[in-house]
């Protein structure tokens, strides 16, 4: 998000704001060990929102390798081309995987098994609300953590940073579900 202040401009991420304020809000403990799977630029802040919170042990998982490798040793966390081996606490899924009108939008983005192991799952996907991962992890009685959240904050930070003005939490709430539809 660019803001124009007096003829300058400065560049917020608001990804990774959202980043942030969920693992705070849903208390996700910086000693569990992640994977992160994807290499992007939404990947960069929830990386980069992770190092920040305090966690040490995870995996970038990207099989672009150039990419992925880079991000890992970015923030100090190690890579994998696959989720081959990998256990984790903490699942996060920052690539298409699930989305709305893609090609693999009935897909999970981890193993069942996977999923199984883990305590918290983590999709940024925001359409739909219920991603196959988020639904199949809430089944499993999984703490999750939606992508709509996501967009609800970023658009909230978004509002904030354009207007200077915070709406209350009751009103960010009823545009958030409004916007779940």
């Amino acid at each position: 998000t660019i803001v124009n202040t007096n003829g300058y401009l400065k560049a917020y991420n608001t990804d990774y704001i959202a980043i942030a304020k969920l693992l705070a809000e849903h208390q996700v403990s910086n000693q569990l060990t992640f994977a992160l799977r994807g290499s992007g630029g939404m990947a960069k802040a929830v990386a980069c929102a992770l190092k920040d919170a305090g966690f040490k042990k995870g995996c970038i998982v990207a099989r672009n390798e150039e990419a992925g490798k880079h991000l890992a040793g970015l923030y100090g966390f190690e890579w994998a081309a696959e989720m081959a081996g990998i256990q984790a606490d903490l699942l996060i899924n920052v690539t298409p995987i699930g989305m709305a009108g893609g090609a693999e939008a009935e897909t999970l983005s981890f193993t069942e098994e996977t999923i199984n192991a883990a305590q918290v799952v983590f999709d940024v996907v925001a359409l739909p609300p219920e991603t196959p991962l988020i639904r199949y992890a809430k089944a499993q009685g999984k703490k999750v953590i939606t992508g709509a959240d996501v967009f609800a904050i970023q658009a909230v930070e978004q509002f904030v940073l354009y207007t200077g003005i915070r709406p209350s939490d009751e009103l960010f709430q009823q545009a958030a579900k409004y916007a779940r539809g």
